[in-house]
C-alpha cells in the first residue's frame, strides 16, 4: 500500500506538473499575441501620423512650386508689357490680352495682361493663373510701368547729366 501511495502521489505530482506547464505555455503564447498587437497598433500609429506629415509636406510643396510659378509669370507679363506698351495713353485702354505661356512649360498656368493708364503713365494689369493637383493660385496685380528714353537701351545705363 506505501508503494501505492507512493505512485499515487507521484502520478498526481505528474499530473501537477504537466499542468503547470501547459499553464505556462498558454502565459508564453499569450503574451507573444499580446505582444505582436501591441507592435501592429504601434506601427499603425506611426503610418497615420507619417501619412499626415506627408500630406503636409506635398501641400507645401505644391504651394511653393504654385508661388514660384505665378513670379515667373508676372515676370514674363511685365517684360512683354515693357515692350508693348502703347505708345500714348489713349490706344486701346482696357483691352486685356492674353498671353501664350506654353514655351514658359507651366502646365495649367494663364497669363492676362490689360493696359490702362494713369494719366501719363502707363499702367498694366497682370492676371496670373496657376493650379498643379488640386490647388489653384490665382493673382491680379497693377503695376506702373516707366517710360525711358529711346536712346536708352537698358533701364539705369544712361550717363549722368555732368558726362560721367
Amino acid at each position: 500500500m506505501t508503494i501505492q501511495m507512493q505512485s499515487d502521489t507521484q502520478c498526481r505530482l505528474s499530473i501537477l506538473n504537466r499542468q503547470s506547464t501547459i499553464d505556462n505555455r498558454k502565459f508564453q503564447s499569450g503574451f507573444v499575441l499580446v505582444f505582436v498587437i501591441v507592435a501592429i497598433i504601434l506601427i499603425g500609429i506611426e503610418m497615420y501620423v507619417l501619412a499626415g506629415m506627408a500630406n503636409t509636406m506635398q501641400y507645401q510643396s505644391h504651394r511653393t512650386y504654385l508661388k514660384a510659378c505665378e513670379k515667373n509669370l508676372i515676370a514674363s507679363g511685365l517684360a512683354w508689357a515693357r515692350e508693348n506698351a502703347p505708345k500714348s495713353p489713349g490706344d486701346n485702354p482696357g483691352q486685356m490680352i492674353e498671353l501664350d505661356v506654353n514655351e514658359l512649360d507651366i502646365l495649367g498656368s494663364a497669363l492676362d495682361v490689360t493696359f490702362t493708364a494713369d494719366g501719363d503713365v502707363p499702367v498694366v494689369r497682370i492676371r496670373t493663373l496657376c493650379s498643379r493637383g488640386r490647388q489653384t493660385l490665382k493673382g491680379d496685380n497693377i503695376y506702373k510701368l516707366k517710360r525711358y528714353d529711346q536712346s536708352e537701351t537698358t533701364p539705369g545705363t544712361r550717363e549722368n547729366s555732368t558726362g560721367h
